[in-house]
């Protein structure tokens, strides 16, 4: 994991535990090194993760879905700070192979 850490992909504003199991660090390697360092290198500025896994209780908490899959550590809402760069950086994330890319808020 060159331009991401463990630690920002499983951060959380609530004081609940959100340490991942082997498997989740796991999915969470695959995901960095597959899609979001390309990203990072393609995209050439730092960019933010608001949110990557969430164990059960984080989810709930947050009122994510049921089926989300930061459950699994397979998903991950990032950010640039910015609307236009938001949608720059969308539009690099649409060449590379994923389930699923959600603009959440407009780009906001």
């Amino acid at each position: 994991m060159k331009h991401f850490t463990l630690k920002e992909l499983t951060k959380t504003k609530t004081v609940l535990d959100n340490t991942p199991s082997k498997e989740i660090i796991e999915n969470l390697t695959y995901l960095v090194e597959n899609l979001l360092d390309k990203v990072r290198e393609e995209y050439g500025s730092p960019i933010t993760v608001n949110s990557g896994y969430r164990s059960p209780e984080v989810n709930k908490a947050v009122g994510g879905a049921k089926t989300s899959q930061h459950l699994t550590g397979c998903a991950v809402d990032i950010t640039t700070g910015s609307k236009s760069e938001n949608e720059r950086l969308f539009n690099i994330i649409k060449q590379y192979e994923f389930d699923q890319l959600i603009n959440e808020h407009n780009f906001s």
